[in-house]
């Protein structure tokens, strides 16, 4: 280990949803993990023991919510709920990816909203803070009675295309709602932004309409906060190289990618798709296409500063 934390009161757990990561992120912190196991009982019911004493202090949970999504969500309450009742002083919540969120509105009659629904149980089960990564819609903050601190991938993707010297760029927000993503990379790279303007007539079925902005000739930078199913995405690669892009690039902070997302993003027009490790990616999609960049020295930062009572306004960027 390059470096050693000096105050031993703070604790990092990691559950089962991505280890490598917490591994990570703990070397940058400069401590080791703290000592539990995640186990099932015979009939599945998550079963944790943590294997080492943390009264009175900081303790923080690495887990991102991706699939299998209840599994992971059980997990996490249960690791709170155990952490409380061995007198943590502080319980916070690591999550590079916060699962449930794309429901955050009644779109409908009769919908849900999720988003909120796991923010009540978080705080019911005794959470003190939640450090989120990228939160599919910044008002999910608002969710929250207790501190949140809402950190942006951006600056990640931003310094990796700023690395590659791509001449005459643009950056593309695929649908409306991601115009204030799009200008944040664009306000990075100095570039121009368009916009493409789709319907969606049902949920992951998607069809392009027209191109806003200027984009013939350019090397456009698809940008997205979640890749699922790749049916956005892809049809945006390939309508931009249609009418007149030289090159697509696509970049994402969460890549899900189930279903058929490996196959379109092999199939498609995008040269490469950068994502974070904000999810774990099974070995079978790790494509040539992919390319990933860790978020465990930005996470790894926040948990410092909080630690430290810092200001960690400077890593909203």
């Amino acid at each position: 280990m390059s470096k050693q934390y000096r105050d031993g009161s703070l604790k990092i757990f990691s559950l089962n949803s991505n280890p490598e990561l917490a591994k990570e992120i703990a070397e940058n912190v400069g401590c080791d993990l703290g000592k539990c196991s995640v186990t099932r009982f015979s009939d599945g019911e998550v079963q944790i023991n943590i294997e080492e004493s943390i009264r009175g202090c900081d303790c923080y949970i690495i887990q991102s919510t991706s699939a299998p999504v209840n599994e992971h969500i059980m997990e996490m309450l249960i690791m709170v709920d155990a952490l409380k009742r061995a007198s943590a002083k502080t319980i916070n919540i690591v999550m590079p990816y916060y699962g449930y969120a794309r429901q955050d509105r009644k779109a409908r009659a009769r919908e849900p909203i999720t988003a909120k629904l796991v923010a009540n149980l978080l705080e019911t089960a005794g959470a003190t803070r939640v450090i989120a990564l990228d939160l599919h819609a910044p008002q999910i903050q608002g969710f929250f009675d207790i501190l949140i601190d809402h950190l942006m991938g951006v600056r990640i993707l931003g310094d990796y295309f700023e690395s590659k010297n791509l001449n005459d760029v643009v950056i593309v927000s695929p649908d409306h709602g991601g115009v204030t993503r799009a200008r944040k990379l664009a306000e990075r790279l100095k570039a121009p932004i368009a916009i493409i303007d789709k319907r969606r007539p049902r949920p992951n079925e998607v069809e392009v309409m027209n191109i806003v902005g200027q984009i013939e000739g350019k090397t456009a930078i698809l940008i997205d906060d979640i890749i699922d199913t790749a049916g956005t995405i892809t049809l945006a690669a390939n309508a931009l190289v249609e009418n007149g892009a030289s090159e697509v690039y696509a970049c994402c902070t969460h890549p899900v990618l189930s279903g058929p997302a490996i196959d379109r993003i092999g199939n498609s027009k995008i040269k490469e798709l950068v994502v974070t490790n904000s999810i774990e990616l099974a070995e079978e999609k790790k494509i040539n296409k992919i390319k990933q960049l860790s978020v465990a020295p930005l996470l790894a930062e926040a948990i410092i500063r909080v630690h430290e009572a810092q200001s960690v306004s400077f890593l909203f960027d």
